[in-house]
């Protein structure tokens, strides 16, 4: 193995672990969904996932992520605007 393809699958375990640990977090009531912190995990650990997926060209699961991502991204602004409003 390279070290680029050992980097990418590193960068999709990380991902992979990130997604999975702000779940078990949200789950456990020790996060919420208008978390910063969960949605950042959420968005790092789908950007992981999206490297990972396209370049094994796994484009489902690449387009997926791409749209997780998202949906963090969108999540964290919302957030980040409330508080702005609120202070």
């Amino acid at each position: 193995m390279t070290a680029v393809e050992i980097a990418v699958e590193v960068v999709g375990w990380a991902g992979a672990l990130l997604i999975l640990l702000a779940y078990l977090l949200l789950s456990a009531g020790k996060l919420t969904g208008q978390s910063v912190v969960y949605q950042g995990m959420n968005v790092v650990g789908a950007a992981g996932f999206t490297i990972n997926g396209w370049w094994h060209g796994a484009l489902p699961s690449t387009a997926l992520n791409i749209v997780w991502m998202g949906i963090g991204l969108v999540a964290l602004w919302k957030i980040t605007q409330r508080r702005g409003s609120s202070t």
